[in-house]
């Protein structure tokens, strides 16, 4: 089944997640604004998207710019940083089995449909 962390507020997820509706396949919708994220699930994520902590960071937020830019974390403090702060983490990620993408641009979940 595929998973989507989405945020319904953010139009690249919500234009995600109508291509996943549209496609007919059964999908889950994770609020990860809404529901708790563990430390070990978002490692685990991250290590699906092979990346670093840092690439998942929207380093456009203000909350990012204003508390914790100039700051230098482990990857470790990092993603400790994103569960207790999820609206910096970048949005729309889709999961497929042990395959992941962010969705940006939307027609990237086409390549795990």
């Amino acid at each position: 089944m595929i998973v989507i962390y989405h945020n319904p507020r953010c139009s690249k997820s919500r234009a995600c997640l109508k291509t996943l509706e549209a496609s007919k396949i059964d999908h889950e919708v994770v609020k990860y604004l809404d529901e708790d994220l563990s430390i070990e699930k978002l490692e685990h994520i991250i290590n699906l998207l092979k990346i670093k902590p840092i690439d998942l960071v929207r380093k456009n937020e203000k909350l990012w710019k204003e508390n914790f830019k100039n700051l230098d974390f482990t990857d470790k403090e990092l993603i400790g940083v994103m569960v207790k702060y999820p609206k910096l983490i970048e949005r729309p990620i889709i999961i497929n089995g042990n395959k992941a993408i962010i969705g940006r641009p939307p027609e990237r979940v086409l390549d795990l449909i």
